[in-house]
């Protein structure tokens, strides 16, 4: 999901030494990732404790108006953020996104149901390590990212169709084809959206509501990759429970 920055100000990078804008956007790439991190963390800390419980588990996932609004209450949320958040205070910006990542917790406690616990985690530390070093290149790769970034959206649009039409379809071989094809997008989107983060910090504005509005934008976007990258992976090393 490419999320636009409209509350990018004026950039004073021209007047700052190259060690210093070095210095800034390391600083605010630092924030973006305490907030993905403090965001993931309220996302698992959530499926645990509703897969813990057994009347939750029957009124989310045993009524279908409350489960399917759920679902239209995160993509709600998620939409609203992205194209408000120059409008609202940082704080504001700030909650929601904390509100989403609390609302996907309650959605993905279904992961406790269908895969062990043990594959959860090893498919979990798997999906940090791919993470880091697809992070890693993208915010320290010379090069520019932008050709394989358009590729892999139009690939995640392409995904989303197939991802619905096989809902109908039941087709194993297409659940497969989505499955790889969905790792290599969020796989190309980690770097891409890193860089692309990176270079649309404003510099000279650390500190302000504008910055934090900023981190929390990065954040949500490393965060949808990360989470997306997740759940492909444990379609393919994760082990279902015998029910």
């Amino acid at each position: 999901m490419d999320h636009q920055f409209g509350y990018f100000q004026r950039d004073s990078r021209g007047s700052m030494s190259a060690a210093a804008v070095a210095a800034e956007q390391l600083s605010f790439m630092n924030k973006v990732y305490m907030w993905m991190a403090a965001a993931l963390t309220a996302t698992a800390l959530t499926a645990m404790y509703v897969s813990s419980s057994v009347p939750l588990l029957k009124m989310i996932f045993g009524n279908p108006p409350i489960f399917y609004g759920l679902l239209i209450g995160e993509l709600a949320l998620v939409w609203y953020l992205s194209a408000a958040v120059d409008k609202m205070s940082a704080m504001a910006a700030t909650t929601m996104f904390f509100v989403y990542s609390i609302l996907n917790g309650v959605t993905l406690s279904s992961i406790f149901i269908i895969y062990t616990s043990a594959s959860i985690a090893s498919t979990f530390f798997l999906t940090a390590a791919t993470f880091g070093i697809m992070s890693a290149y993208g915010y320290f790769t010379k090069s520019d990212l932008s050709t394989m970034g358009n590729l892999c959206i139009m690939l995640l649009v392409g995904l989303i169709i197939a991802s619905i039409f096989n809902i109908f379809m039941a087709s194993s071989t297409i659940y497969w084809i989505t499955t790889y094809l969905g790792i290599f997008v969020f796989v190309g989107l980690t770097a891409y959206d890193t860089q692309r983060i990176k270079e649309m910090n404003i510099i000279g504005n650390e500190g302000t509501e504008e910055d934090q509005k900023e981190a929390i934008m990065g954040a949500l976007a490393l965060y949808l990759d990360f989470i997306n990258l997740f759940l492909y992976l444990l379609r393919l090393f994760g082990d279902r429970r015998n029910n």
